[in-house]
């Protein structure tokens, strides 16, 4: 039977707790690239999912992100930073994690197998939802059974796995192949698996926020400033955006209660808050063209 890429052996194993310290660092360290590196080909099958996702959170639909052990980690982590950097409603975010997100350092191994509770967890999909399932081996029962449901519903899915030709890549709509090589700590698959599912994701969302509108110039513009380090990153990137001073920033977020796309177009001319809005609103939600709408406005003699 052929065992499987994340189970194989490393080429550099043998002898690997003789060497000295720096030496197995260093083979730790080039490890974590060349798994960094395997997510480049499955870069078309992260674009497509991207849009899924973006088209979910157009709509009425919601983002589920399901996964265990390790990838649930990863999953997790990607999920609760969408409010923060782009955001994202905590409303429109699901995380199921195999037994439940931690809250101490036990992870038990046992709950990747307990699908009991998913098709409560999971009774209100729709055709509008987008399911991301992660699994390093690609058939752990827990992200599986989230897939046949959410195929079920109608919803879209995206599968996130190490190993080709597994059951959640071919359950998925959006099959994400990351072939990373054997780990160098033969089946720990926190490293260089996790190391691929977090550049993964994180593309993933980042760039379902540029379908939505949510990065100008490598801005994150759709971020609520709701504390001093936050307050002072949005006046940055509305001085930066619109060449206003920082009085002009400061006054434009407070108009808006911190959120930071009016405050910009307010700050570039836009009169008050419902005017700003209503240049989002017919933009969908995208600064440039709310921008140019005010650059073209006729001037005040």
């Amino acid at each position: 039977m052929t065992t499987k890429a994340t189970e194989q052996l490393h080429k550099d194993a043998m002898g690997l707790d003789l060497l000295p310290v720096e030496a197995m660092g260093e083979v730790l360290v080039l490890g974590q690239i060349e798994a960094a590196g395997a997510v480049r080909s499955a870069l078309p099958a992260i674009c497509d999912g991207a849009k899924a996702m973006a088209d979910s959170l157009r709509g009425n639909g919601r983002l589920f992100y399901v996964a265990a052990g390790s990838s649930g980690l990863m999953a997790a982590a990607d999920a609760m930073e969408l409010g923060g950097t782009f955001g994202i409603p905590e409303s429109r975010i699901r995380i199921l994690m195999a037994g439940g997100i931690p809250t101490t350092a036990s992870m038990p191994g046992d709950t990747e197998d307990a699908t009991d509770g998913l098709a409560t967890a999971l009774a209100d999909l729709s055709d509008a939802d987008t399911v991301l399932t992660l699994s390093a081996s690609g058939t752990t029962p827990y992200p599986m059974e989230a897939a046949r449901l959410a195929a079920q519903a109608g919803a879209t899915v995206i599968g996130i796995a190490n190993n080709p030709d597994t059951p959640l890549l071919n359950m998925a709509d959006h099959a994400i192949l990351l072939p990373t090589p054997a780990e160098v700590i033969s089946g720990s698959t926190r490293m260089g698996a996790g190391t691929a599912q977090k550049i993964a994701l994180n593309m993933l969302s980042t760039l379902m926020a540029r379908h939505l509108g949510h990065i100008h110039d490598g801005m994150m513009v759709n971020m609520h400033a709701d504390n001093i380090k936050l307050h002072g990153r949005a006046r940055s990137i509305v001085c930066t955006i619109t060449g206003a001073d920082a009085d002009t920033a400061n006054d434009a977020l407070r108009q808006t209660g911190g959120a930071l796309k009016p405050a910009i177009l307010i700050a570039a001319g836009a009169e008050g808050p419902a005017q700003a809005a209503d240049l989002l609103s017919r933009s969908e939600g995208h600064l440039r063209p709310a921008l140019r709408h005010l650059e073209a406005r006729p001037k005040v003699k």
